[in-house]
């Protein structure tokens, strides 16, 4: 059988990361599983050794103190492994039970915990438009994401759009790159953080942070459009120019106002979504954020409504690295409470308690402030692909709803297939049920990734024994990866495929909806 560790954590971002150094440091025997070759998640994403960067930590915040917590991961408590996308958690016993698909052989792993940790993270959420799908068209995370890792630009002259304060980052560390950025196009305003003064003045570094990025906008030429968005992109070969509209206070497109910019890349991309598959798939609670986006509900030791497992980082609401991390060193010590009874410092809770709530009602400023207007669905036309992968068109999903009777994502799905390609929904499902009139509403799927066949067909029918051919992991031997080489999971927006499989892959089929990241 699979050797136990104390403690399970899924993601080796922020949250992740800080939880299994903090967890480690009080006693418990820990396993970190992640999808990305080297840790750090999407926030301290950066190049491989072999591109030999001469300052990795030029596009990060807090690399400090994320390099410090690499150096805490070969502590003979942390097993670290790398390139294991955790496909579903069930219950053995008294213990949970996470089964991964691991490395490019896509072997079957186990590993046997007491409680489970989800530091799963977020992914972009893209409202489509006429032309999203030409070449030269990529979400703005996944722009950042090439210039950290691999130390390219997606083109010379980049147009950054959509919402969220994402767009400022993005589009001063391709400037500072070397990228040409005529302009950052922000379908909100700003004077929505103007409604909750008393919490924009107790985050100063917030707003340090901002002027810091429109100071960066200035000083390379790079326009603020607020109040409108890219309604289309237009090209040949690959995208050439956008055409940017400004919007009504409902994202509506206003007739007269287009222009066209050109470009040879757009960055694009309106939020983060949490990614929940995981935690949905056990039945834990939601909440709703002030932008309708469903987090998981936890408690003030970040304790999900499934006793033994928690929950840390943007799974729980997105709001950036620091509140992540100060999540996941207040799970981490509310595990070691609740397995060990290893006492809690009074001073120090409350001090990580007072720091979330700060954090966390920035985070829902944010979210009204970038919260997408109802309108945003004009800029469709009934050719306009909504789902990708299988070429669904708007016009499809529209007859769907009107002539179909189609009430929510799921019925859409069922009559055009709309979500049933590899994303599973993660790209098209906002922009399905927003057009079927639905609220979003968390999927609860039995596999969060694709897995191969002959690993569901290993699997006992009790549920209890190790399936033959299935590689256990012991939590003790594993070691961490060297600081110099860490890195990142998956692009945002990119599903959790296990591709190259030797036969087929089971691929989740539930309905279309994530809350997902």
């Amino acid at each position: 059988m699979t050797a136990t560790a104390d403690l399970a954590v899924v993601g080796a971002g922020p949250a992740g990361l800080a939880a299994a150094v903090r967890a480690a440091g009080l006693g418990l025997s820990v396993t970190v599983l992640d999808a990305g070759e080297r840790p750090g998640g999407q926030f301290h994403r950066h190049p491989a050794p072999g591109l030999r960067a001469a300052r990795p930590q030029a596009l990060h915040h807090g690399w400090r103190h994320f390099t410090g917590r690499l150096r805490r991961l070969d502590t003979g408590r942390i097993a670290y492994l790398p390139r294991h996308h955790v496909w579903t958690v069930v219950r053995a016993g008294a213990r949970w039970r996470l089964h991964a698909v691991a490395g490019p052989d896509e072997t079957a792993a186990l590993v046997d915990a007491k409680a489970v940790l989800l530091a799963t993270g977020a992914y972009e959420r893209q409202l489509p438009f006429p032309g999203w799908t030409l070449p030269g068209v990529v979400a703005a995370g996944g722009a950042q994401a090439m210039l950290k890792s691999g130390l390219v630009l997606p083109g010379r002259r980049v147009v950054v759009a959509g919402s969220g304060p994402l767009l400022l980052a993005v589009a001063g560390s391709l400037a500072a790159a070397g990228a040409r950025v005529p302009a950052v196009v922000e379908a909100a305003g700003y004077t929505g953080y103007a409604r909750t003064p008393a919490t924009l003045l107790r985050s100063p570094a917030k707003l340090a942070e901002g002027a810091l990025h429109g100071s960066g906008l200035l000083r390379h030429g790079t326009r603020l459009l607020t109040r409108h968005a890219v309604t289309a992109a237009h090209g040949t070969g690959r995208v050439e120019a956008v055409t940017v509209t400004r919007l009504d206070r409902h994202w509506r497109p206003l007739p007269g106002t287009a222009r066209r910019i050109p470009c040879d890349a757009l960055a694009v991309g309106h939020g983060l979504l949490p990614q929940l598959d995981l935690a949905t798939g056990l039945g834990c609670a939601t909440r709703p954020t002030p932008d309708d986006t469903p987090v998981l509900a936890v408690d003030t030791g970040q304790a999900t409504s499934v006793s033994g497992v928690w929950a840390a980082g943007e799974s729980c609401g997105v709001g950036g690295a620091d509140l992540a991390v100060t999540e996941g060193e207040l799970a981490a010590d509310a595990i070691a409470h609740a397995l060990h009874g290893i006492p809690r410092d009074a001073r120090r809770t409350a001090a990580l308690t007072r720091r979330r709530a700060r954090l966390r009602a920035f985070a829902d400023a944010m979210a009204a402030a970038h919260r997408p207007g109802a309108g945003w669905a004009d800029w469709l036309d009934d050719t306009t692909e909504v789902c990708r992968c299988e070429e669904v068109t708007a016009g499809r999903i529209r007859t769907a709803v009107t002539e179909y009777g189609a009430l929510d994502a799921r019925s859409v799905k069922l009559l055009t297939r709309a979500g049933m390609g590899w994303c599973q929904g993660r790209m098209c499902g906002p922009a399905v049920a927003h057009l079927a009139g639905a609220p979003p509403i968390p999927d609860r799927r039995p596999l969060s990734c694709p897995v191969p066949l002959r690993h569901l067909a290993e699997l006992p029918e009790d549920g209890a024994a190790t399936p033959p051919g299935i590689t256990t992991v012991e939590p003790a031997t594993a070691t961490a990866a060297e600081p110099a080489t860490a890195s990142a999971a998956e692009p945002a927006g990119v599903t959790a495929t296990a591709a190259g499989s030797a036969g087929a892959t089971a691929t989740p089929t539930a309905p279309t909806e994530e809350p997902g990241t």
